[in-house]
């Protein structure tokens, strides 16, 4: 049986490590499947098959680490990058997957004899910055994903930002996979007894994200205070954590915005809030595919995102609005929609269900690169 390892940062909530799970527990039915982490614990963790081995870096999450071990934390992953690798890969795996961009990318990198592949989910260009810092990472990082023997892409958008940023890339590394999905998974956790914050007498928009400054949700609150006062009234919920809670917070209760725009906190199952809300909302300043659109699809709910690489998602999609990634743009939208709820209640129409990649075709081009 081959072996595979995949690696990623952690095991917490998000888009990419949802995806990994669902991936992982579907290869372990044919492949020896190990995932390595840098931080241990992780909401997610506990969802993986139970014959996935697991091995971690280090025994605490990143948020349980002091300042001081977290700044350890990157400084031993730089110096002695070739000794983690070999003591991790010791265990002879046939494919090494370096899940995510940045640390786990750099160090799977190292030079082996087997074959390396690295997955490639965010705007390259936007993840960098133009800071001192972001663009030495651009220069190392070019050198590290020349050491792969293939790069995975989650959108076409991701691949041609990509090939801006490295101008060297070989076409024939490249590939692009749609995240995979467990939609039977989606459908049933969309049905288990949730309490929910909503009510008919409001229109009830929903974002599930980090809380990073990606997403964009301090733009979001300012459009919030204009609608209401504008006379639009609409509950806003944000489903997620991150390092910005504190600052959202403030900024929400600063615009006396604290009963319009709830910071729910991190869910390990969001589905029964995508499912019951009337619009899911994603305005990020620039995204990669956007998993979480495709969750909110598979429940059929109308789609409100920025124009970002997210756009692929929602391609053929009927239910779906795609606005201007602009402050004007958003409202400008936002109040044409729910002052006239043209997407909210159309049917999902048979071109929605052509346009979705169906879990068969993801798996093959998988199995394809391994």
């Amino acid at each position: 049986m081959k072996k595979i390892i995949f690696g990623i940062t952690s095991l917490t909530i998000g888009g990419a490590e949802r995806v990994l799970v669902d991936l992982a527990n579907k290869l372990s039915e044919e492949y020896d499947i190990t995932i390595f982490t840098i931080y241990d614990g992780g909401e997610l963790r506990k969802e993986l098959n139970p014959q996935i081995k697991k091995i971690a870096l280090y025994r605490k999450q990143y948020k349980d680490l002091s300042k001081i071990e977290k700044i350890k934390a990157s400084l031993r992953l730089m110096v002695y990058k070739k000794k983690i690798y070999e003591a991790i890969m010791k265990r002879g795996f046939d494919t090494e997957i370096a899940f995510l961009e940045g640390p786990i990318t750099r160090l799977f990198s190292v030079k082996s004899n087997k074959k390396k592949i690295a997955w490639i989910h965010n705007d390259i260009s936007k993840v960098y910055g133009n800071n001192l810092k972001a663009k030495l990472k651009k220069l190392v990082d070019g050198q590290v994903y020349k050491k792969y023997d293939k790069l995975v892409f989650v959108s076409e958008e991701n691949k041609k930002d990509f090939e801006k940023q490295y101008k060297w890339v070989d076409e024939s590394k490249e590939i692009i996979i749609r995240n995979y999905i467990d939609y039977k998974k989606v459908l049933a956790k969309a049905e288990e007894k949730t309490e929910l914050p909503y009510d008919d007498k409001n229109i009830n928009l929903l974002t599930v994200c980090r809380l990073v400054e990606q997403k964009a949700l301090d733009r979001f609150i300012k459009v919030q205070k204009q609608l209401e006062e504008e006379g639009i009234h609409t509950k806003i919920y944000i489903i997620g954590e991150g390092p910005l809670r504190y600052n959202l917070q403030k900024q929400i209760d600063s615009l006396n915005l604290t009963e319009s725009f709830i910071l729910l906190g991190k869910k390990e199952n969001p589905y029964p809030y995508i499912k019951n809300c009337d619009y899911f909302c994603l305005l990020s300043y620039y995204e990669g595919y956007g998993m979480v659109l495709e969750e909110a699809k598979i429940l059929g709910k109308p789609i409100i995102l920025t124009d970002t690489a997210a756009r692929e998602c929602a391609k053929g999609y009927s239910k779906a609005i795609i606005l201007e990634n602009t402050e004007e743009g958003i409202l400008k939208g936002l109040k044409k929609e729910l002052k006239s709820d043209s997407i909210k209640y159309l049917e999902k129409t048979q071109s929605d269900l052509q346009n979705e990649e169906s879990e068969e075709i993801i798996i093959r081009k998988i199995k394809g690169i391994i």
